[in-house]
């Protein structure tokens, strides 16, 4: 349903052409995960839920893949009118 999305969050990925909030880098700590991690399940995963920030009204994705090791990881993101992939959080699921 979101391939289109899916496919530019991975190109995204693959140009390095991302952000990282500070909110995502810390709970990318507290769960003991890596950029590599986050990357995996990026790229290995799905589009599982397509939800509204409260805030800015933006739509963000939520990725559901593998990490490096098999564990399963959550990544939220969206686009940015730049087009760049900004990742607004991630976790272990």
């Amino acid at each position: 349903m979101f391939e289109r999305v899916l496919k530019r969050f991975r190109d995204n990925i693959r140009l390095r052409q991302y952000v990282m909030t500070i909110h995502a880098e810390e709970e990318m700590d507290d769960d003991r995960l890596s950029i590599f991690d986050v990357e995996s399940a990026t790229l290995t995963g799905q589009i599982i839920e397509r939800q509204r920030d409260r805030k800015t009204r933006e739509w963000k994705y939520v990725v559901s893949g593998g990490a490096i090791d098999g564990a399963r990881v959550g990544v939220v993101g969206k686009l940015s009118s730049s087009g760049s992939l900004v990742i607004l959080t991630t976790y272990r699921e």
